[in-house]
């Protein structure tokens, strides 16, 4: 059963698990998360072995000013869902972020499993709530960190800057050059979590691509990758100002995945050269409508 389904992490999970398995998607529209009663009646008829939960509220900056909606979705579904996977015996995989952490770490130092949360946006709150509730609600948990996810469903940083790129090929667009994290294709973190079912993991894991880069430098990167001429100019985060406060440094390092011999992550650059090899023409194709 896979909750958030309509997702860029969901479909790549349907598509993955879907290989060897029998699938049950439900879309923000199709299940409420938020709905305790909702929750137990759904997760009551489909009985599944595993519960995936890619669902979450996940605009940062709006979680600034919708908290109660943050919370609700980030920390009161996931309790629900827990509960309920507890009252079935289902293995529940929840999905959390690297905003578990204040980012206030020197390069290239990562966080690993053992290092002390301390989020600073209501978004990070509200996600490591969520956490903090699976692990009392339910022991058969297992909790997946990742950060700066990109793939070929849904919205994106990647897919953001193609599409501004590509409407405005004369512009200068500045892109934040010190903030640094690394860029995890959905679909290699689907297989990542796939093994981690398969090998019965327990607690909390870390998953992301390996080395790290800037906001910035994930851009040119891509667009290079894209054969798409662009005009991108680095700035700081104080030139670009959000309403949140985001995390200086996002590395987090795939820690227990290694030590249990389990690690399927590979490094950002061959993720992005493997996006761009597979998808390039219809990542084309979704962004030209928007300019003609």
């Amino acid at each position: 059963m896979i909750c958030g389904s309509n997702g860029q992490l969901g479909w790549d999970c349907i598509r993955v698990f879907g290989a060897d398995n029998e699938i049950f998607p439900f879309s923000r529209t199709q299940l409420d998360i938020t709905d305790a009663h909702e929750v137990e009646t759904t997760v009551a008829q489909v009985m599944p072995h595993v519960l995936i939960n890619c669902a979450a509220f996940t605009q940062v900056d709006q979680c600034e000013t919708k908290k109660e909606t943050a919370f609700k979705i980030n920390t009161l579904g996931p309790e629900y869902l827990a509960k309920a996977c507890a009252r079935h015996r289902a293995t529940l995989v929840h999905v959390s972020t690297d905003y578990v952490f204040d980012g206030e770490r020197e390069l290239p130092l990562a966080w690993s499993e053992a290092d002390e949360p301390h989020p600073v946006s209501v978004y990070g709150q509200s996600k490591l709530e969520g956490e903090q509730r699976i692990v009392k609600a339910w022991e058969h948990h297992i909790i997946v960190r990742t950060a700066w996810l990109y793939g070929a469903h849904g919205n994106n940083f990647l897919k953001t800057m193609l599409r501004l790129t590509l409407a405005n090929p004369e512009k200068e667009f500045k892109v934040v050059n010190d903030q640094y994290g690394s860029p995890t294709w959905s679909l290699r973190l689907a297989l990542q979590m796939e093994r981690l079912v398969k090998e019965e993991g327990r607690g909390v894991y870390h998953a992301t691509a390996e080395g790290y880069c800037s906001w910035y430098e994930l851009a040119v990167f891509f667009l290079k990758e894209m054969e798409v001429p662009h005009n991108l100019i680095p700035c700081t985060t104080a030139e670009y100002p959000t309403p949140t406060s985001r995390p200086f440094n996002s590395i987090l390092e795939n820690k227990r995945l290694k030590q249990e011999n389990i690690h399927h992550m590979t490094g950002w650059r061959h993720g992005v050269e493997q996006f761009v090899s597979r998808f390039r023409n219809e990542l084309l194709e979704a962004a030209r409508p928007e300019i003609q």
